[in-house]
Parts: C-alpha cells; sequence; structure tokens
C-alpha cells in the first residue's frame, strides 16, 4: 500500500481510522468495537536543590553525588562516576551508554534508583497495554501515559545535554534503532509475506522519522509507532529546545501551548506523515520542555499555589474541551482530540513533576518489596521490548484464545468470552517476548546480553 493509498496512517493527526478502532496516536479501540470517525483531517486544524538521596544519589534531572542512575523514558541505565569534572558516561533516554569504570564496578543494587519515576514509567506502560486491550476512553484521563513518559523523557535529556549534543544524540539513537530494526524486520517480513510490496518509503523502517509505511493487515503492529517517531524528533530537536527554554523558561514553557491551537484553529499542518509529526509533537511538546524545566529545577522556584492553580486550571480546560467537544470524534477520549490531551498531559505531569522536587518524592519504600521491587526494574529495562511488541502478545491472543474454546473442559470453566482473559494471555505472551527479545536492548546499551536484567 502507497503512502497516497494510507493517506498518513503511523499515528498522527489527520488520518484515517483502521481496523479494530485505531485511534490517532496507533492506539485501537477494543476489539470488535465500532470505529469512530476521525474528525481532524477536515480541519485546520528550578538549577533546584538536591533532593533527599536516600538511595545511592540518583538523578533524574535533579544532580546528584555519589553514582547517578540515568534513565529515559524507554528505559536502559547508565551509572556516572561522582567527580567533579564532566563526566565521561553516555548516558541515554531510551538507554544509556556504559563506559569501562562502571563495567568495573561491582553490580548496582535497587537502592541505587529513584523509584518514583521508575514507578511511573512501569505505571505508564501497564495503562498502554490495558487500553489497547479494552479501549476505555477515561484511561487517558485517570493517567495520561504518554504525556508522562515524555515529560520523563526530557528530564533526562536535559541532564544528558551537559555533554557534547551530538554525542547525546548519537548515543540515544544507537539505543533507540537496533531494538527497532529487530522488531521491524519481523513485521516486515509478515507483512511481505500478506502481499505487502515495499517502495522508497521503506527507508522510514531504517530511521522512522516518518511514519514507516505498511499494509493494512499489518496495521494493528506498527501503528504504534508514532510514539518512537515523535521522541526521535523530540531527541534531535532538544539541544535547540534547551538553548531556547534557558534564555527565558517560565515564558517558553508557556509558549509550548500555543502550537496545538494554532494547528487546530489556524493552520493544519501540511497532510502527510510530516504533518502527522508535526501534530504529535506540538502535542507533547509541553511535557518535553516541561521536563527541562523539571531538570533545571524551575518548578521549584515557583510558588506552590501558583503551580497547583495552572495545573488544576489546564486539567479543568482538557477536560471540559474533551466532554464538549466529543460530537467531532464520538467520544471524550483524549487519544481522539490532541488539543484536550495536550492540555490535561500539561496539568496532570506538572502535578506529577512539582510534587517530586517539592516533597521529595522517591518512593524509596519500594525496595522492601523485593518482588514488586524487581517487576518495577524489568520493566523500566526492558521498556522499548514491551511497548514495541505487546500489541503483536495483543494481536496473537485472539487466536490463542481460540483453541481453548475447542477443550470442553476450558469452554466450561474458563472466562474464555471475557476480555480480562484475553488481557491475562496478552500478559503472558509479552513475558516470553521480553525473555526472548529483551536482550536486543542489551546489546543496543553495549551491556552483557541477559534474558532478564540483573
Amino acid at each position: 500500500m502507497t503512502w497516497e493509498q494510507q493517506q498518513g496512517y503511523g499515528g498522527g493527526y489527520g488520518q484515517p481510522q483502521q481496523p479494530y478502532g485505531y485511534d490517532g496516536y496507533g492506539q485501537p479501540q477494543p476489539y470488535g468495537q465500532p470505529q469512530q470517525p476521525y474528525p481532524y483531517q477536515q480541519q485546520p486544524y528550578q538549577q533546584q536543590q538536591p533532593y533527599p538521596q536516600q538511595y545511592a544519589a540518583v538523578d533524574y534531572g535533579q544532580g546528584a553525588g555519589t553514582g547517578v542512575v540515568e534513565e529515559d523514558v524507554v528505559g536502559g541505565t547508565a551509572t556516572l562516576p561522582s567527580v567533579e569534572p564532566e563526566p565521561e558516561t553516555d548516558p541515554e533516554p531510551v538507554v544509556e551508554e556504559p563506559v569501562e569504570e562502571v563495567a568495573e564496578q561491582p553490580a548496582r543494587q535497587p537502592a541505587g534508583r529513584d523509584r518514583y519515576f521508575d514507578t511511573l514509567r512501569a505505571v505508564a506502560l501497564i495503562r498502554v497495554v490495558t487500553y489497547h486491550t479494552f479501549g476505555w476512553a477515561w484511561c487517558g484521563m485517570v493517567f495520561p501515559s504518554m504525556g508522562i513518559m515524555f515529560g520523563l523523557a526530557g528530564t533526562l535529556m536535559a541532564k544528558s545535554l551537559e555533554r557534547p549534543a551530538f554525542k547525546v544524540v548519537k548515543s540515544r539513537m544507537r539505543r533507540l534503532l537496533p531494538p527497532f530494526w529487530f522488531w521491524g524486520f519481523f513485521v516486515l517480513l509478515a507483512m511481505m509475506i500478506h502481499d505487502w510490496m515495499p517502495g522508497w518509503q521503506i527507508v522510514f523502517w531504517i530511521v522512522p522519522v516518518g511514519d514507516p509505511p505498511g499494509n493494512a493487515w499489518g496495521t494493528q503492529a506498527w501503528e504504534i509507532l508514532w510514539y518512537l517517531r515523535t521522541y526521535l524528533w523530540f531527541v534531535m530537536l532538544s539541544p535547540v529546545l534547551l538553548w531556547i527554554f534557558r534564555k527565558a523558561p517560565i515564558p517558553v514553557l508557556l509558549l509550548t501551548l500555543v502550537p496545538i491551537v494554532v494547528l487546530k484553529y489556524v493552520w493544519a499542518g501540511p497532510d502527510n506523515r510530516f504533518g502527522n509529526a508535526l501534530w504529535d509533537l506540538s502535542t507533547y511538546l509541553f511535557c518535553w520542555i516541561l521536563g527541562f524545566a523539571h531538570r533545571d529545577g524551575v518548578l521549584q522556584k515557583l510558588k506552590p499555589f501558583l503551580v497547583v492553580t495552572l495545573s488544576v486550571a489546564a486539567i479543568v480546560f482538557g477536560g471540559w474541551y474533551a466532554f464538549t467537544h466529543q460530537a467531532e470524534a464520538g467520544t471524550y477520549d483524549l487519544d481522539e482530540n490532541p488539543l484536550a490531551q495536550t492540555y490535561w498531559s500539561a496539568g496532570y505531569v506538572m502535578l506529577l513533576m512539582w510534587a517530586k522536587a517539592y516533597f521529595n518524592i522517591d518512593f524509596a519504600w519500594l525496595t522492601r518489596f523485593k518482588k514488586l521491587d524487581r517487576i518495577v526494574t524489568i520493566f523500566n529495562s526492558r521498556a522499548v521490548t514491551i511497548y514495541l511488541w505487546h500489541e503483536i502478545a495483543l494481536v496473537l491472543a485472539v487466536p490463542l484464545t481460540d483453541q481453548f474454546w475447542k477443550v470442553p473442559a476450558f469452554e466450561k470453566w474458563l472466562p474464555l468470552e471475557s476480555q480480562w482473559f484475553m488481557f491475562g494471555i496478552g500478559w503472558i505472551l509479552i513475558a516470553v517476548f521480553i525473555l526472548l527479545c529483551g536482550w536486543v536492548e542489551d546489546v543496543a546499551a553495549k551491556k552483557k546480553p541477559r534474558l532478564l536484567p540483573s
């Protein structure tokens, strides 16, 4: 299927819906439910004081002292030795580049991590899988996963850019692309077996700066790539964005809420894959820059009353807009309404980031629950794998569930008709993919491949 035939598939705005009710972010509606029409195609459309380091001085954007662990929205870590000069490690978003000094050190203990951000990322991934299974419209309001993940990534990017920008961008791309290529090989092969003939646009399967093409058969697998594409653009733009932000932090932060309004009411952007990228970048620009603000301590310098008032105002406006404009998308789902998504996520993520710094939240207690702490560690170290493979796991869960109907005992005693059963099968398959494919993230991070992170 050519790009012209797809008319902008891949998760940006201004695209038609696909089988299984995909939304404009590449997130499907519940299986078997009718799709909603997509309304956008025709419309113009603080240096903060260091918080107490109870655990090995972990740095998620707020400097530290005894060995900083840096981690990104899609996982991966690297320990920065505590020295006065510029550290030589190569921390990354989707992964951090290890150095020889780190390799020679003893294995890090779970106590050396900031479990607040780790937990947020783990919950965000769980919410994504839940939404893709059930399609509950309220999921995005309870926990706006994508805004939170972009906020976390922005914080870590600001920290990483204390080193040469080119090295940082190159390192982040190295950590992201190998797992994407590994996953993409199987998706491309499956689509070609199902009569897909790639054209020149296949270059976007090498570096996804635009939506990679594909056929309708593989839509459910490749439409989630809007997130990787948006993340990649933010990484490449961050050196400039951070320079601009530090010239006037508060005004720049507030101005990041303007582009989505312009796209909605003034100019909808080009009707192609780069237009889609523009919509997604505008939707989550505030969250990414908010990560810069958290890293630089800007939020902590603001009065609590002001932060809470602005955050609540943004959430209220986003919710109001979503509910009063349901006619455009047939639902109040934030994933179908980019303007509502922008403001709801902005207020929500601002509260989370501000609370982290103001109340010194670190979730240190999590390490007392070893099994739960272990799960959070796995989710963070295998975040790219979980995100890329979860849709394939959900797709495979359907025919696998069908096989249970052929066994009378299963048909009688198991809730095979329930989506919760398919949800459980999906997570079992995700665990299998973590074991079979997660090692690629270790290779990309120049670490020893492991079935599970240590």
